[in-house]
């Protein structure tokens, strides 16, 4: 027996809806929702197993059903043209959509679905159904770009200005690339590239994922700074981090790397807190996502004493996070005057964890002082040390060179 909520929203299909719910001897329909938010109200009480929804139901987003699986509930969606509806259907979670002029057989289909709420629809056999409802397609082709994320301890070692840095060479080159500021403590690429727009690109992005539009919608989100670069601008205050739900980066990376290079700016911790024991967002979970779907991770420490002891310490956290990661480690900010070789650093840092190589920029704070306060990136003020030694950083990525 299936428990079943309906929300009313005044379609002409819910007549016949009803009609099958309620003469169906394997589901009760236990109460007719005037909204979302109702129909949340109505799942959070733990006696539904099922929801009819129709997929364009405003307030419906990717948040509404994971919370509506959360609680046991399963969703179908019924909508006038399913083969239209199912790709944002299935971006927002909703797996298994019947065309409204079949209403008739929703109670079928209802006494027919997995009893797990979290289990895929394809996996029971509605083929007895006549034209049976499918799951979303999954998305055809394969990544075109790869994915830099530049992550480091705290201490300010450099990591918004290395990513920058890497973006801007990426751009130069001819590629198309898109800089994500994805700093859960408060991102800085805005700030030091000059750009005043209030709207959070992050956040916007995050809403379209909520809403299964991210495909259609991508661009509106970006700020276009040359014809090769483009940057998705980070959280406007550090508080807002709640409002990105685990798995949002991964889902705005997998469609940004289908244009080009994604370059992502992070946060300095990895430590889990609360979020990974109550299910709930977690501060530093975005920083841990972003490393996690790296093809290549650069990892930044400063030159000095206190920097290579964090930088060695990152290094030992990456290894327990990912198995067999593909890390390049950059020593930002070396200085005769600190009294050690570049020898003496790799030789200190090959006893904590395998890399694909150690690279050094030198301490140019008068090139980058001149970039940050004309607002503009490293490659864009003239050739110099430091924008050769990033060339050098991209040229040792060789599956990135132009």
């Amino acid at each position: 027996m299936s428990v079943v909520l309906l929300v009313s929203s005044g379609a002409a299909w819910e007549s016949r809806a009803l009609t099958a719910l309620n003469e169906h001897s394997g589901t009760v329909l236990l109460r007719r929702c005037v909204d979302v938010a109702d129909l949340l109200a109505a799942a959070r009480t733990g006696q539904a197993d099922a929801a009819v929804v129709a997929t364009d139901l405003p307030g419906l987003d990717q948040g509404a059903v994971d919370d509506l699986v959360q609680h046991g509930v399963r969703v179908v969606g019924v909508a006038a043209d399913p083969e239209l509806t199912r790709p944002r259907a299935g971006r927002i979670g909703i797996t298994t959509v019947l065309a409204a002029d079949r209403a008739g057989e929703l109670a079928d289909l209802v006494a027919r679905l997995p009893a797990d709420a979290t289990q895929p629809a394809s996996s029971y056999d509605d083929r007895s159904l006549p034209d049976a409802p499918e799951s979303a397609p999954a998305r055809a082709g394969g990544p075109a770009g790869r994915v830099l994320t530049v992550w480091g301890a705290g201490g300010a070692p450099g990591r918004t200005t290395v990513a920058s840095c890497l973006a801007g060479e990426l751009a130069r080159r001819g590629l198309t690339t898109l800089l994500v500021d994805a700093d859960p403590h408060g991102g800085a690429v805005a700030q030091q590239l000059g750009i005043l727009d209030e709207v959070s690109g992050l956040l916007a992005a995050a809403r379209l994922v909520g809403a299964g539009t991210l495909d259609e919608r991508f661009t509106t989100a970006q700020r276009r700074l040359s014809d090769h670069l483009r940057v998705l601008t980070g959280l406007p205050r550090p508080d807002r981090w709640v409002e990105l739900r685990p798995g949002t980066l991964t889902a705005i990376v997998d469609r940004a790397r289908r244009d080009g290079q994604v370059v992502l700016d992070t946060g300095f911790s990895l430590e889990p807190d609360l979020g990974e024991l109550t299910g709930r967002p977690e501060r530093n979970g975005l920083t841990r996502e972003a490393v996690e779907v790296a093809d290549e991770l650069v990892l930044v420490g400063s030159a000095d004493p206190v920097g290579l002891a964090r930088l060695a310490r990152a290094l030992t956290e990456v290894h327990e996070l990912v198995p067999d990661p593909r890390v390049r480690i950059v020593v930002n900010r070396m200085r005769p005057t600190l009294g050690w070789r570049e020898g003496d650093v790799v030789a200190m840092l090959a006893g904590f964890g395998d890399h694909l190589g150690v690279h050094f920029l030198p301490d140019d704070q008068a090139a980058v002082d001149r970039a940050l306060v004309a607002g503009r990136l490293l490659v864009e003020t003239g050739d110099g040390a430091l924008t050769r030694a990033i060339a050098g950083v991209l040229d040792a990525i060789a599956s990135v060179v132009a």
